[in-house]
């Protein structure tokens, strides 16, 4: 009898060991991929950073681009507002849109609907046509403007060009994704556990905070990841609703590389900007971990 088991096992092993290669071969592709395209780069960046010629030519270590940017007010200035900025964002975008996905998931009809769909609209429009919208409605002399004029009220103060326009613009193109990911988390909290507080006199703060927070803590850490890695390095709202002074650190690598030719402090910039989007990428990694190993 075990002879015959282990019989009709060993063709199930000699299959597995036939997989295994072609398997080894298709994780192969996206991993080289990865090393080429990403961290190949980074590590050249970081080493002609690190690594350059002196006055005679010869190359050795030296951390001077460094110390010249953190020497430098203006950009630590630009380091700060897109810190500053980056912050905001994450803080509007969890006080925004936790009680939207809170009201999706145990909300059930047509209205909902309707909001959710409204919620995901921004993931369908592009950077470019958000920040006409913005100019157009908020700017100066835009439909606002227009609107409390035409019954006699001052203008607005506008966000626009000053710290407040990427703000907005990156909160609003970064609700649909942060959402999204919340609702998933929010797929795990059964509703016979709601009801079961319920039943036992637990108020609605209460079945939030005992109940509903602790299991979607990693969906929150997730989310917050994405959006900061994506609001940190953002380009297009930056430099199109931003002050020229300071400016967040994607228009402020663009223009030194480009209008100062400074390449080797743009490297510097981008260096830098990777360090931090780093740290907040440990929180995504740990959180994955996390899960996995529940």
């Amino acid at each position: 009898m075990t002879d015959t088991v282990v019989t009709a096992q060993r063709p199930l092993l000699e299959t597995s060991e036939r997989r295994r290669p072609v398997g080894l071969l298709l994780v192969a592709i996206p991993v080289f991929l990865i090393a080429w395209l990403i961290i190949w780069p980074i590590i050249n960046a970081i080493g002609r950073t690190l690594w350059r010629a002196d006055a005679n030519g010869d190359v050795g270590f030296t951390i001077a681009s460094y110390v010249k940017f953190f020497s430098d007010q203006y950009s630590v200035d630009n380091l700060a507002v897109t810190l500053w900025t980056t912050g905001m964002c994450a803080l509007f975008l969890l006080v925004i849109c936790l009680p939207i996905a809170l009201y999706l998931r145990f909300s059930a009809g047509r209205l909902p609907a309707y909001v959710q769909a409204l919620a995901i609209f921004p993931m369908f429009v592009p950077s470019i046509i958000l920040a006409y919208a913005f100019i157009r409605v908020l700017g100066p002399n835009g439909m606002a403007d227009i609107l409390l004029n035409s019954v006699g009220l001052p203008k607005i103060r506008t966000p626009y060009l000053t710290p407040w326009g990427p703000v907005i613009g990156l909160v609003w193109d970064n609700i649909p994704l942060t959402i999204l990911i919340l609702l998933s988390g929010l797929g795990g909290v059964s509703n016979q556990s709601i009801e079961a507080a319920r039943d036992v006199g637990a108020k609605r703060y209460q079945v939030f905070w005992h109940i509903i927070l602790p299991r979607i803590t990693n969906s929150i850490l997730v989310a917050l990841s994405f959006s900061i890695l994506g609001i940190f390095s953002s380009f297009t709202l930056p430099y199109l609703l931003g002050p020229a002074s300071p400016e967040m650190m994607g228009p402020f690598m663009q223009r030194t590389f480009r209008e100062v030719n400074d390449p080797i402090g743009a490297i510097t910039q981008a260096v830098i900007t990777f360090g931090f989007c780093i740290v907040f990428g440990l929180f995504y990694v740990r959180s994955v971990a996390r899960n996995q190993g529940k």
